[in-house]
């Protein structure tokens, strides 16, 4: 089967949603698995085909679920089992499909198997997880196996005091790794965080950090690239290991082949578009299709994320140029996206959160979403343009154990210094996971409809004016603005869809400009991604007449305005 035959998953677009933050249907102030089924009926409204639920799996909520305790059960505030079951068989029930995430890379330390894992150095289960003795210098110090620097900071490594040895860890000391080496523990992953939702119908996986799996036998230290640090960056270390694809392909042959499943793997730190296409090729038979991270992560620091710095356009183009490259030979697949759970808002990041742009910000960006070739995701409350957090907001509304650890760290080394603190939250406020997980503002009433008792994260102060409610009311707003462009993505699905991506203006750090083409059909898509006017006119390389699709404004002939975008149809009688 090769890419350019017709898949659901190809076509289909994507909503996810965040359960903690979504909707409460019980008013403890936490989403739950009930007051998803009850927004069913609006995705559907909206153009929806596919539901991606992030984790809902038992847990410790050190890291808002992405620590598993348990596979085959759900974390008691957002329901049960059966609340799940029956989020499948609703969401079925509209002609929708649904996927969950998968996380294994690593478990909770809660998990039975790492209980176990660390209850004796000869249980069955000791090798399950990645265990090293200790390391010690000239001083007799005991120190990690190696410098690895945990994605939260510090060591990579914890030491158990109890069995004498340290376990790996790639983010928090509470989410050891666990050992793909070892073939009776993915035989143990497959069947527990896989078959068993997959038999109860489940569509297919988002799968979390899908590259980490093979980490070679001898991790050795990282080169030193923070001399501030003890411990580095080492991502070219544990990414992308020497077994990785043959994992994968075990993935796919084992369970994924005998069911009809959406498999996109998040893909972080694989800049080669060629080993991208490794992953997604479709004789390969790995994974569906990827998220690479090189356009969200614009502006974020290469020793820390929240160490931002200034980005250009024509790093956007390269980036997007990179990601839709993958679809071009017909054997891989690619994605559009610009947010996630781990990502700040789009229209602050990429537009302009101004009350004065904000709709028309918000409307150049979902036709910018909406033209790219590949699978559309869409991310809770970006269809009703959901800004950052507001700038006032000290650290102590933010909750995200990414941001505290880094804000932490910050005034540990500067002493608590007011400069380097205010810098810090600069970067936090511009980056960090915070601005996803705020809760879904549904309404005007007490805390944005989302909750009616007191919500575990403060909703955002725009609420009463950015919320669902309003914006369905209004037939200019930015929710029924991102109808029509699913709409029209949906009417034009081999164009906007499958069309072959051009950009025509890779130089200008103001406009992007690009065709998109499928056999005789064209359309030419311009986007100022600036507040001040720019000049436009038909690139002189694109023959033919072409014919207004759609404007976030009142187009000016000769006239981009601040923030606007535009499709055309290139007249196919004189398409070259």
């Amino acid at each position: 089967m090769t890419v350019s035959e017709r898949i659901w998953w190809k076509d289909g677009i994507v909503y996810q949603i965040y359960p903690a933050s979504y909707k409460d249907s019980n008013g403890d102030g936490i989403g739950d698995i009930p007051g998803v089924i009850s927004t069913l009926d609006y995705l559907k409204d909206l153009g929806v085909d596919i539901v991606w639920l992030s984790p809902h799996y038992d847990s410790p909520q050190h890291d808002m679920g992405y620590d598993v305790s348990n596979y085959e059960d759900v974390y008691a505030p957002y329901g049960r089992v059966a609340d799940a079951e029956g989020l499948i068989e609703a969401c079925h029930d509209r002609g929708m499909r649904i996927i969950f995430d998968l996380v294994i890379n690593h478990t909770s330390d809660l998990h039975q198997w790492f209980k176990e894992s660390r209850s004796s150095k000869h249980d069955p289960k000791r090798d399950w997880y990645i265990w090293r003795p200790a390391r010690y210098n000239k001083n007799g110090e005991r120190k990690p196996p190696n410098n690895w620097r945990s994605f939260f900071g510090g060591s990579a490594w914890e030491w158990d005091e109890a069995t004498q040895e340290y376990y790996l860890h790639l983010f928090l000391t509470e989410q050891p790794d666990l050992n793909w080496e070892n073939g009776i523990t993915r035989d143990a992953v497959y069947q527990s965080a896989m078959t068993f939702w997959l038999d109860k119908g489940l569509d297919g996986f988002r799968v979390d950090t899908v590259n980490m799996y093979s980490k070679g036998l001898e991790l050795p230290d990282a080169p030193v690239s923070d001399n501030t640090s003890e411990w580095q960056v080492a991502h070219s270390l544990f990414c992308n290991g020497p077994r990785m694809h043959e994992f994968l392909r075990e993935m796919n042959q084992k369970i994924l082949s005998n069911y009809d499943t959406m498999i996109v793997g998040e893909l972080p730190h694989t800049p080669d578009a060629d080993h991208v296409l490794r992953y997604v090729s479709a004789k390969d038979r790995q994974l569906d299709m990827v998220f690479q991270f090189d356009a969200v992560d614009l502006g974020q620091g290469h020793n820390y994320k929240l160490e931002t710095r200034p980005w250009s356009l024509t790093e956007l183009k390269s980036a997007i140029s990179s990601a839709q490259s993958l679809a071009a030979d017909g054997d891989g697949w690619t994605t559009a996206f610009l947010e996630n759970h781990d990502q700040a808002r789009s229209i602050s990041r990429f537009a302009s959160d101004h009350p004065k742009y904000h709709a028309v910000s918000g409307k150049m960006l979902a036709i910018f979403l909406a033209t790219l070739t590949g699978t559309l995701f869409i991310y809770q409350g970006q269809e009703i343009g959901t800004i950052n957090c507001p700038k006032n907001w000290p650290i102590e509304e933010y909750k995200d154990v990414a941001s505290l650890n880094y804000y932490n760290m910050i005034k540990e080394r500067s002493g608590g210094e007011r400069v380097a603190l205010d810098a810090a939250l600069d970067g936090i406020q511009k980056v960090a996971r915070d601005h996803a997980r705020a809760p879904m503002q549904w309404d005007d009433t007490p805390h944005a409809g989302f909750t009616t008792g007191t919500p575990w994260m403060r909703a955002h102060d725009r609420y009463p004016s950015i919320n669902v409610k309003q914006q369905r009311g209004d037939k200019n707003s930015i929710f029924h603005f991102w109808k029509k462009m699913l709409a029209l993505r949906k009417k034009y699905t081999d164009l906007f869809v499958h069309g072959k991506f051009e950009i025509l203006d890779c130089q200008n750090e103001s406009t992007f400009t690009y065709t998109k083409t499928f056999k005789g059909d064209r359309s030419l898509v311009a986007l100022n991604f600036t507040g001040v006017s720019r000049p436009f006119s038909k690139p002189a390389k694109l023959q033919g007449n072409l014919t207004l699709l759609v404007s976030n404004v009142e187009p000016k002939e000769e006239t981009l305005e601040p923030y606007e975008g535009r499709v055309y149809l290139v007249d196919r009688a004189n398409t070259s």
